[in-house]
């Protein structure tokens, strides 16, 4: 797998480790932050998305592999160039078949880095290897970042309207990730990633406020307002725009729908957002410095 030492990708190593998947090869630009996992077994070997000649040598005698999608967007075209290497140089190596870590509906979505997805999800299909597509939906997780400052200021601001989403944690889109990375499945297959159900930002703000026991309110703005207010903050123009392109996906329900993939290749059902927040509720307590946001 690549992105080994990130943390989807860490977690999922772990868990193949749990299942005893058989050899398993983590691949990482820093192979000295997975130390510990190499002492239980694990191979681990340097892998550099902007090194092609360097993932062949990384994925030589993989069957499958796992290809995370990078973080790589301080320019246009950068991660899209990486996901496509990585595609060719598993070919190459002779892997017989890509797990990838994808979007909902990169093809029609507003997400500024849609297209990375939708380019990397073309090359798979063209590369002669059989895939499997991971499409998931936004991390559960990033929520608590969102919901503190609501709960702190008592708004709840986005230019989501009434669109919502099928938040999914982490943790489930990882044990996604592992089944279907050991899975012996060769059919090419996109899988939709989510949680149990769809949540729009006013039931976010709701249940923030049951939570914590702070009144909080859903306040929609149009995209340029939004987008103008983080800049506001500090946050920079490119940053601020995929923030809110993200809103505008889930205001145009591009997220898409609550989905049973996670029970069907894992066995175990998702966690709900409500499941989830309660488990970290010491998280939503709104921070002074965090009160103006």
């Amino acid at each position: 797998m690549t992105g080994a030492a990130g943390h989807l990708g860490r977690r999922v190593v772990e868990l193949l480790l749990e299942k005893g998947a058989g050899k398993i090869v983590a691949g990482t630009r820093k192979p000295e932050k997975l130390a510990d996992l190499a002492a239980q077994g694990v191979t681990v070997r340097h892998a550099d998305f902007d090194d092609p000649k360097g993932l062949e040598t990384a994925l030589a005698g993989a069957d499958r592999v796992l290809i995370i999608s990078t973080d790589a967007i301080d320019r246009p075209g950068r991660r899209l160039a990486q996901h496509k290497a990585a595609v060719a140089a598993a070919a190459t190596a002779g892997v017989k078949h890509a797990v990838y870590t994808s979007m909902p509906n990169p093809e029609t979505s507003p997400v500024v880095f849609a297209p990375d997805h939708l380019g990397t999800e073309q090359a798979l299909a063209a590369s002669g290897m059989s895939w499997t597509i991971t499409r998931m939906c936004w991390y559960t997780d990033f929520l608590i970042p969102t919901l503190a400052p609501a709960v702190a200021s008592g708004q709840l601001v986005a230019a989501t309207g009434n669109g919502g989403a099928p938040y999914v944690t982490r943790e489930d889109c990882a044990q996604a990730a592992a089944a279907a990375l050991a899975s012996t499945d060769t059919s090419n297959r996109t899988w939709n990633i989510t949680g149990p159900a769809v949540l729009t930002y006013a039931e976010l703000a709701k249940l923030a406020s049951e939570l914590t026991g702070r009144p909080v309110t859903y306040v929609p703005v149009d995209a340029a307002e939004r987008t103008a207010q983080l800049i506001g903050f500090g946050t920079p123009g490119p940053i601020a725009k995929m923030l809110v392109s993200g809103q505008m996906a889930i205001a145009q329900g591009k997220m898409g729908t609550a989905t049973t993939a996670v029970k069907e290749l894992t066995g175990r059902e998702p966690m709900s957002v409500r499941e989830f927040l309660s488990a970290h509720k010491a998280a939503l307590v709104p921070a002074t410095q965090t009160a103006a946001r």
